[in-house]
């Protein structure tokens, strides 16, 4: 039966699916707690319970929430590719794009306020604006991108409203381009750190942004058309797999700049050696998580004739992409940290402070719930929302019945 421009809600053919919502809910809510609870022991007992030390002061929840916030700029991109260029295969996706990216963006913060200690000191940061700090221009884009995007769900949603859509929609694209590149220079700012101070950062997280963001969107639509037993039409795969590839493909050609400038400038050849070559667990992340994992193998299945037509096969390659965005944060922000600032090149500088000297940085448990909490705030909050309103597409689509097969 072909069902056109009908807003499918998750119950509509199969009662018993209601039951598996509050599942679903409950198992988001579960991780969600766990990672609050994790705050409060870090909170309660101090940092001293973590991996982290004078040097190595961004944990693994930091690697959790920079993913969310990228990510959720670039999902924002999937609605902005139908708004301001008028591509019409991609207006149907843009509530659902725009619900994923408010929902990414608040776990995202949430980490980050509950990983660094004492979230009520945001209030100052609120109240006495510093515009020479790039964390102050950060919190004018962070509730400005949850504005703006509210805005632009209420022009896709109302139907009065539809008129001003492409207008709000170009808003959220510049707002967009403009969060990330704020997120990308707060490591390019930083200039205590061989890894960061890089004019190439902001460009390269933009670009980065596409290809996360769209990974997560395409995961998201599989899971809820699946559990609407709905078939996306081959087409409409075949073109959003085909730009995932391009925007794999592009991240990893900043990756290689990043790199090559770095080994070009002598100064930089140490961290580079101890990232690309002898960092050990850094080093095999990266070549293993990121390099294989992460770009050659989803690329692979993404343009393989054979493979990408398959079941699951998109939805797998886009969580290879995520894979290899956490590894690539994590010898980004993480090795960064390990490598010392070397403040007088060609001389052995040590002291009782671990000047000169590689560290080491093991994540703690609550860290880890930390990162995955955050990961069950934006499920907890997608799940309601698709749950709730007119988020799924409205593509032309085939209702499957419990076995599988087409419904007459």
């Amino acid at each position: 039966m072909e069902i056109q421009h009908q807003h499918i809600r998750l119950e509509q053919y199969h009662p018993q699916k209601i039951y598996l919502f509050y599942v679903v809910l409950a198992v988001g809510a579960l991780i969600s707690a766990l990672g609050l609870g994790s705050a409060y022991y870090m909170e309660h007992h101090g940092h001293v319970v973590t991996g982290m030390n004078n040097q190595v002061f961004w944990g693994l929840p930091h690697v959790f929430a920079i993913f969310l916030i990228v990510a959720a700029s670039g999902v924002l991109n999937v609605a902005s590719i139908g708004s301001v260029f008028g591509k019409k295969m991609y207006k149907p996706r843009a509530p659902l794009s725009g619900m994923l990216a408010i929902a990414m963006l608040a776990a995202g913060l949430a980490v980050i306020m509950l990983d660094l200690g004492r979230a009520d000191r945001l209030i100052i940061a609120m109240t006495h604006f510093n515009p020479t700090s790039v964390f102050g221009w950060n919190v004018v884009l962070y509730p400005g991108f949850f504005g703006i995007v509210g805005l632009y769900l209420w022009t896709l949603m109302d139907k009065p409203m539809n008129q001003y859509s492409k207008y709000a929609g170009f808003a959220a694209f510049f707002w967009r381009i403009a969060l990330t590149t704020g997120t990308g220079s707060i490591f390019a700012f930083v200039v205590a750190r061989q890894a960061y101070h890089s004019a190439i950062l902001p460009p390269m997280f933009i670009v980065m942004s596409f290809a996360w963001g769209l990974a997560a969107f395409m995961i998201v639509q599989r899971v809820m058309f699946g559990w609407c037993d709905i078939m996306i039409d081959v087409s409409i795969r075949a073109r959003l797999k085909n730009l995932l590839g391009i925007f794999i493909a592009a991240s990893a050609y900043f990756v290689i700049v990043y790199h090559l400038t770095n080994i070009y400038f002598a100064k930089q050849t140490g961290f580079e050696s101890f990232i690309l070559l002898n960092g050990g667990t850094i080093t095999v992340i990266f070549w293993l998580g990121y390099v294989f994992l992460g770009t050659i193998l989803p690329l692979f299945m993404l343009f393989h004739p054979d493979i990408w037509p398959r079941p699951l096969a998109v939805c797998a390659a886009s969580g290879l992409a995520i894979v290899g965005a956490f590894s690539f944060l994590y010898v980004f922000i993480i090795g960064g940290q390990l490598y010392p600032l070397d403040i007088f090149p060609g001389m052995e500088v040590t002291s009782t402070f671990m000047d000169g000297k590689i560290d080491t940085y093991v994540p703690s448990l609550p860290e880890i719930l930390l990162g995955f909490g955050g990961l069950g705030i934006a499920f907890t909050i997608t799940v309601l929302g698709v749950r709730s309103l007119r988020f799924l597409p409205n593509d032309d689509v085939t209702v499957l019945d419990g076995g599988g097969h087409i419904l007459e």
